[in-house]
């Protein structure tokens, strides 16, 4: 049955999820910085490669280090089986294992669990009605989350498959440096836009249109693109994926042009020409 908790009953609660966890512990916050009674908790569980740790964090996508720090990621990254993923739209937070699910409005962050007026539910996740459509909902947000970080145990079979030993773990997916450190997009992406709205007169001279929408912006050949449609192409980042518009002239592309390519080659002497390229 589910349980209504506050205050010192709900920071009792997330504890005991993670310290009871022995196969799975799925950690959803948007904002995460981990307790010194979190982080205890969780070295305790640093030499189990049976247990498989789902790390779900969000928002922050021009500075993700705000909502997971790097220190914090890189203990993260040293459990032998262990996934870390980004959604930029997160806003829930659960956390559960394969016993028990806790929905609360508390990041797991150490100043909300010190300081802030939270509060939670927890349940069975076997319960039929609620306890599985939590599960499966968030289930869903996992898989269609970006995979950063994922590392794998591997185990050698004995006993005709009756028992198995486990060997060491491997790296499969490690973007990590890349999600921390590529901020050259970004830092031109914030640049442009701000001259924009600050020069808007004076830019009208040096005006482009988004290759993705078509809407009017400045002319600008490393950021050919609205804010709204950046943030749609940054999630995978495809330099070469073909778009709808022309950044000079605004005119159908065709999928002609590409964040690498933003201009039509029948205008490109032209956009040379007006913009001293």
């Amino acid at each position: 049955m589910a349980e209504f908790l506050t205050e010192n009953d709900l920071n009792a609660a997330l504890s005991h999820i993670f310290e009871s966890a022995k196969y799975e512990l799925l950690i959803i916050s948007p904002y995460i910085k981990l307790h010194d009674r979190i982080k205890s908790i969780l070295q305790s569980k640093l030499n189990n490669p049976d247990l498989l740790i789902v790390v779900l964090f969000g928002k922050n996508e021009d500075d993700v280090s705000r909502s997971l720090n790097q220190n914090d990621f890189n203990f993260f990254k040293q459990f032998p089986n262990i996934q870390i993923r980004f959604e930029k739209r997160l806003h829930a937070k659960l956390y559960a294992n394969e016993y028990q699910y806790l929905i609360t409005s508390m990041n797991l962050y150490d100043y909300s669990q010190n300081t802030n007026i939270e509060s939670g539910i927890i349940g069975d996740v076997t319960e039929k009605r609620i306890g599985k459509q939590t599960m499966d909902y968030f289930e869903r947000v996992i898989e269609q989350s970006e995979l950063i970080f994922e590392r794998i145990p591997k185990f050698e079979t004995k006993m005709f498959g009756l028992s198995s030993k486990y060997l060491n773990s491997e790296t499969e997916v490690d973007n990590s440096d890349a999600f921390y450190s590529n901020t050259s997009y970004k830092k031109e992406f914030k640049k442009t836009f701000k001259r924009t709205r600050e020069n808007s007169d004076a830019n009208k001279e040096k005006e482009g249109f988004c290759i993705r929408t078509g809407d009017k912006i400045e002319f600008n050949l490393k950021m050919p693109m609205s804010p709204k449609a950046y943030s749609s192409w940054e999630r995978y980042k495809d330099e070469y994926y073909a778009e709808k518009f022309c950044h000079f002239s605004g005119e159908p592309s065709q999928g002609a042009t590409s964040f690498k390519n933003p201009v039509l080659r029948k205008n490109w002497n032209k956009a040379k020409t007006k913009f001293n390229l």
